[in-house]
């Protein structure tokens, strides 16, 4: 009686190449987590990977994964995970490799040559959804195919975790931080508020402050974005001033409701681009009316706000300043804040006024015209003749 078929070492490494760490989203086999792989002649599969950490979250995650790939090779009969824990030295070198050559402590963002677009979302004060149309705007631009980060910049008021659904605190390998992200959509995300116990308010001054910013964007591993949103603190303060100085081309989305002293208010917020040199891409008007049973609208708040924001900020800068979109109230939009679910990605309310809306902003967005900074023209100089 002849001996059973084993598994190729080709076609359980083709199928190891297939999970990726569900952090930093790469393969394990291209991080050094894969220590070995063995199998026995009964068909059964010994795989060892290394985890970045002691007592990784997401370890239970990468089992599954790693079982699940391997169990699909022909002639597996079963398999065998077993977790172990990279040393100082892989550690090191998987935290070089992830910053690929760049010096510690630079913002990727900020350097001449990054593709990433970079969207400060301001208000000039607090209540008026910024937040809300921060969160939903990051998963509706991933349902658009881009890859997208979030750093909820509001100190003070961060929500953002809440408004995702995370709770999985960040990973740290060694002075490199592996922001949560959120499923399905994919976004990544960073929050003050993923660093204090409980409901603790963060009691810091301007200096404090700066260097929380900057740790946001240079330690923590964002991958190659797409995209980058920014929760801002509502107002014109030490963290707006901040961002223009660590993201210079950064760009301001400015949101407000369509109440005339909201709107005074917000125009305030958009004016701080001509201080700090950013570009303003546009503004989204917030709680623009509510539908009622019978199809009519009742502006609870007036009207005519975010058109006067813009229109006020594009004669200060001399510039078309859009107003991208007007959100309507909807319940949805608020549960979903609430139970960690956007409202673009509810089931049975992503077709409800304020998705459709958020939807339509994360469209201009999606379809702007990138300029030429960092863009290699392919142009060579010549010799005169």
């Amino acid at each position: 009686m002849g001996s059973m078929p084993t598994p190729s070492d080709d076609a359980l490494h083709a199928a190891l190449a297939r999970v990726n760490d569900p952090e930093i989203k790469k393969p394990i086999t291209e991080l050094g987590m894969l220590e070995s792989v063995d199998a026995g002649d009964d068909g059964h599969v010994q795989v060892t990977v290394l985890l970045t950490v002691p007592g990784c979250p997401l370890k239970d995650t990468i089992t599954r994964d790693v079982t699940a790939a391997v169990s699909e090779v022909e002639h597996v009969t079963g398999v065998d995970v077993r977790l172990g824990v990279m040393s100082e030295e892989q550690r090191g070198a998987l935290r070089d490799q992830l910053r690929g050559g760049q010096a510690e402590r630079e913002i990727p963002f900020a350097r001449p040559d990054s593709l990433t677009t970079v969207y400060a979302v301001a208000s000039g004060k607090g209540g008026v959804g910024k937040s809300s149309v921060t969160v939903n705007l990051a998963v509706a631009l991933a349902e658009e195919g881009l890859r997208v980060g979030v750093v909820d910049a509001d100190i003070y008021g961060f929500s953002v975790p809440r408004m995702m659904g995370i709770t999985q605190a960040p990973t740290q390998v060694d002075d490199m931080i592996l922001p949560p992200v959120a499923e399905p959509s994919g976004v990544k995300v960073i929050s003050i508020g993923m660093f204090v116990p409980g409901n603790q308010p963060v009691v810091w001054r301007g200096p404090m402050l700066h260097r929380a910013m900057q740790q946001f964007l240079a330690d923590v591993y964002w991958g190659d974005l797409d995209v980058l949103l920014l929760d801002l603190p509502p107002g014109t303060g030490d963290i707006a001033i901040t961002v223009a100085q660590l993201l210079p081309s950064s760009e301001l989305l400015v949101v407000t409701t369509p109440q005339q002293a909201a709107a005074e208010v917000a125009e305030r917020a958009g004016a701080i681009a001509l201080q700090t040199h950013q570009r303003l891409a546009g503004v989204i008007e917030n709680m623009s009316w509510l539908e009622l049973p019978d199809g009519s609208r009742s502006e609870l708040f007036g009207s005519g706000g975010g058109q006067a924001v813009a229109d006020s900020l594009s004669r200060s800068i001399g510039a078309q300043v859009p107003l991208l979109g007007q959100v309507p109230i909807d319940v949805a939009l608020r549960e979903g804040g609430d139970h960690g679910t956007p409202v673009v990605a509810q089931d049975g309310a992503s077709d409800s006024p304020a998705a459709t809306a958020l939807r339509g902003v994360a469209r201009q967005l999606a379809r702007r015209g990138r300029g030429l900074a960092g863009r290699k023209l392919g142009i060579t100089p010549t010799a005169r003749a």
